[in-house]
């Protein structure tokens, strides 16, 4: 009579709940309406009653809290269902109560108190939260996927920060070196610098957070009817606030190192500091102040991430590689300075990969920035296959087309004959079933089983329990032995392998179960393998006949019939045998697909943020040399270089650190995606080529292409008036 305690049911036509279920009334969605063909008010009969239908249910409330997720639903008040008669000794039936407490009820506390006060039922008590545990580990896998796309953002951009800041350094080096000429003091330098950086920092941060403020907005427009869940648009600032604060900590961070470093090099020397770089000991406070930064950098990643401790984790893998690449780098100058004493090189590539070596050189923070951009694109991509990949794996291609369930031993004989009537259907796959809780395990009460999280479930609520004589076919042992045909002795079972994992059971050990409110052990005979996503006639616990061939019980079926004769096929069963319920499994894998689907979308758009923050990055790290360029390819051109040979020896150098940094980072993208699936999503893992392939050889052809562009520019620069800005 409460029902529901959230929300109200929607009805058309429309009109209270209370009154459609009186005298017999039943409620159900519109695809029951247009399966049966009938409008509100027709007679029905459902099981052995006969029921008015009251009206089509638009709106239920709870529908994600409901046990039957899956499937289209019908009302009936609780009064009415006896005469039905489709509660029966062995009918799947479940219970559900819910509840809602009074303001401020702590309810953790709550269902704490629950589990203590009733430890033996095998309720299974969750809150609104855990509405739907069916689909819980994919969304928290989504989440978790969605605060690494966020991390891996804010390191790209982070990344490109660095790179503008650098580029824009560069820039000012002459004008920095006159004024220490003139006489301007390390401590001016660093204040007049350091202010422009921050206004300059300012400018990209308001129109960033414009553009923060305008993209989800419309993305989430555009994305609407694709996502699992509307969004709803508005103006949040505390996201932008935090983002805000992350660009000015990113330039500040790394603005202060090369201003301080310039404020403490003469002014001669830092005329020369490009081709002759100057070394320079850090003052301690500047080494504190930008040490203090970048924890500030990192606290505020942690801090605002939904799971702090993966967000550390990722700071510290993240600081890991950045010294993995300076290293690489390195590596790269060493081998590029021993390479044309070695290797037969003609001019321009030698030229290229002197550039990679000569003092001065930007191929260590370079190959730093591709590097690290890249790592994340591939590690980012790898993790989406995998995630797409298990969401696939999801889905069985070879299903059957109806499950039949509740069907009377005494009825069999007749379901078999209205099958083998029916056009096209296929061979019927059946198999008894019982309703069992597992009471102990080796002597130990369910509760108090040593069991891992993932497999705890199943020592709570019941267990679908049937028995068999022979191997039922496509049945894979992991170990043990299945018993003789004609066993008569005491009660065997083969129990499920990735169970018996969990809870540290072996061939041999003892199961009891409460069936029908009797406990029987039955001993271990064999285990396993099952692919519950077969949507097969999958069993827990497959028991030996004897004693569980007397229990009362029901018959369960899978049939495969041809899309065209389903209906018919389901309307004979069903009229001839009211109790007996068809199923029809294509329905739930088109839910399944769909749910499923929605967040692979909803995955998609987010690992495409990074793959987008990343091309704009590639594109800063190759710009920010780019007066360099300019002034070499001058420099060239006037002692006799072409432009054929400027453009190849540049080629040369962006292809070379472009392969370096590809080939790193796509062992550490491998790495970082196996040990996210592994360790923080609890998944399984594959390589997958082809999105690690596309991902770094993508962005690698980007990289050159970005260079291509930027050299055309360089080699357009008046040579006249270049030299005598330089001069």
């Amino acid at each position: 009579p409460a029902y529901p305690l959230v929300g109200t049911a929607g009805l058309h036509p429309p009109g209270g709940l209370d009154a459609a279920l009186a005298r017999q009334g039943i409620v159900a969605e519109q695809l029951v309406a247009d399966r049966l063909g009938i409008r509100p008010g027709a007679t029905l009969r459902l099981g052995d009653a006969t029921v008015r239908f009251a009206a089509i249910l638009t709106d239920e409330p709870d529908r994600a809290a409901s046990a039957e997720l899956l499937g289209p639903t019908v009302l009936i008040a609780t009064a009415s269902l006896p005469a039905t008669g489709l509660v029966q000794p062995g009918s799947l039936l479940s219970h559900a109560l819910r509840a809602t407490l009074p303001p401020g009820t702590d309810i953790g506390a709550t269902i704490r108190a629950l589990r203590a006060a009733f430890p033996d039922t095998g309720w299974r008590i969750r809150d609104a939260a855990q509405a739907a545990p069916g689909i819980q580990r994919f969304i928290d896998q989504a989440g978790l996927f969605m605060t690494l796309v966020g991390l891996a953002t804010l390191l790209v951009g982070g990344i490109g920060v660095a790179t503008g800041v650098r580029g824009w350094m560069e820039a000012r080096a002459r004008s920095i070196a006159t004024l220490r000429c003139l006489g301007a003091s390390g401590r001016l330098i660093l204040a007049v610098y350091l202010i422009q950086t921050m206004a300059l920092a300012a400018v990209g941060v308001a129109i960033g957070l414009v553009l923060a403020a305008l993209v989800p907005a419309a993305a989430g427009w555009a994305l609407a009817g694709a996502l699992p869940v509307p969004p709803r648009a508005g103006l949040y600032p505390d996201p932008l606030l935090l983002a805000a604060a992350y660009g000015f900590l990113t330039a500040a961070c790394f603005a202060l190192w090369p201003l301080g470093r310039a404020a403490r090099i003469p002014g001669a020397a830092l005329f020369r500091d490009p081709e002759l770089p100057q070394r320079v000991v850090a003052p301690a406070r500047l080494l504190a102040a930008n040490t203090g930064l970048a924890a500030a950098l990192v606290a505020l990643t942690v801090g605002a991430a939904a799971d702090r401790g993966f967000a550390l984790w990722f700071c510290a893998v993240a600081a890991a590689t950045l010294l993995l690449f300076r290293l690489g780098g390195a590596a790269l100058m060493r081998a590029a300075a021993l390479a044309p004493r070695r290797l037969r090189l003609g001019p321009a590539t030698r030229l290229g990969v002197a550039n990679l070596h000569r003092p001065g050189s930007a191929a260590r923070l370079t190959l730093a920035a591709l590097g690290l951009g890249l790592s994340t694109l591939a590690a980012v991509a790898l993790i989406e296959g995998n995630m797409r990949r298990q969401i696939s794996a999801q889905i069985p291609h070879d299903a059957p087309s109806f499950f039949f369930i509740d069907i009377q031993p005494a009825d069999f004989p007749r379901f078999l004959s209205l099958v083998h009537a029916t056009p096209g259907a296929g061979a019927v796959e059946s198999a008894p079933s019982l309703r069992a809780r597992i009471v102990a395990v080796n002597g130990v009460p369910a509760e108090q089983v040593q069991a891992t999280p993932g497999t705890r479930w199943a020592l709570r609520g019941d267990r679908g329990l049937t028995y068999a004589a022979t191997l039922p076919a496509g049945t894979h042992l992991a170990a043990g032995h299945w018993w003789r045909a004609d066993y008569a002795g005491p009660p065997l079972v083969s129990f499920d392998a990735g169970l018996a994992r969990g809870w540290g059971v072996r061939v041999g050990d003892t199961i009891r179960v409460n069936v029908l409110g009797r406990d029987i052990d039955l001993r271990v005979a064999s285990l396993r393998d099952i692919d519950w996503r077969s949507f097969g006639l999958n069993f827990t616990l497959v028991a030996s006949p004897g004693l569980l061939a007397q229990a009362p019980h029901m018959e369960i079926a899978t049939v495969r019939v041809p899309a065209a004769a389903q209906g018919a096929l389901l309307r004979r069963v069903t009229d001839a045998l009211p109790g007996v319920t068809g199923i029809a499994v294509a329905d739930v894998l088109a839910a399944i697909a769909t749910v499923l689907g929605q967040i692979g979308t909803a995955l998609a758009a987010t690992g495409a943020v990074t793959l987008a923050a990343g091309a704009l990055v590639l594109a800063g790290a190759v710009a920010a040399g780019q007066r360099r360029r300019i002034r070499e390819a001058v420099i060239l051109r006037s002692v006799g270089a072409t432009r054929a040979q400027i453009r190849a020896a540049w080629m040369a150098e962006f292809g070379i650190i472009g392969a370096a940094a590809g080939l790193i980072a796509a062992a550490v993208g491998t790495a970082a995606s196996w040990g996210v699936m592994r360790f923080v999503l609890h998944a399984d893992w594959a390589f997958l080529p082809g999105p690690l392939a596309a991902s770094v050889l993508g962005s690698m052809v980007l990289v050159l292409l970005l260079g291509w562009i930027g050299t055309a520019a360089a080699l357009r620069a008046p040579a006249a008036a270049t030299l005598r800005q330089e001069g």
